[in-house]
């Protein structure tokens, strides 16, 4: 399946912070929404870094507690941010996760954060499908049985 294809079904509402939100309301952001990673962006949904969980525990345990409460979005955010197409696969995106070690992807296009996928995202469309080609090949050997 095609990344595009799944964004368009799964309804996904995109959740974005900007580089000077403060530390406390991003991490309130991902809560409220129970999401693992998001992408910052500028106007128009112009992708400047990714904010992770990894991320915000990483701060946690490297800074002074009275510091973090002057962090912004920007001070912790990856930039150089692996991405994907919406006309890469869901199988594409599974490998590049598993290949660099991260469980969140974001899809952009031209510069634009369309979405973002899990790796829980990708595991289920992969296993659907494999089910569903289960199911084709279940049949094909029924009908060949029938002849």
């Amino acid at each position: 399946m095609k990344i595009g294809e799944f964004l368009r079904q799964s309804h996904q509402r995109l959740i974005t912070c900007i580089p000077d939100h403060a530390l406390n309301d991003a991490a309130k952001l991902m809560y409220t929404h129970g999401i693992g990673a998001m992408p910052v962006c500028e106007l128009n949904n112009r992708m400047v870094g990714i904010l992770s969980e990894r991320d915000l525990v990483r701060a946690f345990a490297r800074r002074d507690i009275n510091e973090l409460q002057y962090l912004r979005a920007r001070d912790l955010m990856t930039t150089r941010v692996v991405v994907c197409s919406p006309d890469d696969t869901m199988q594409h995106a599974q490998e590049v996760m598993r290949t660099n070690q991260f469980r969140h992807l974001p899809v952009v296009q031209d510069g634009h954060v369309q979405g973002i996928l899990s790796l829980r995202d990708t595991l289920a469309t992969r296993l659907a499908e494999t089910e569903e080609e289960k199911n084709v090949l279940r049949d094909v050997v029924l009908a060949a049985r029938g002849r």
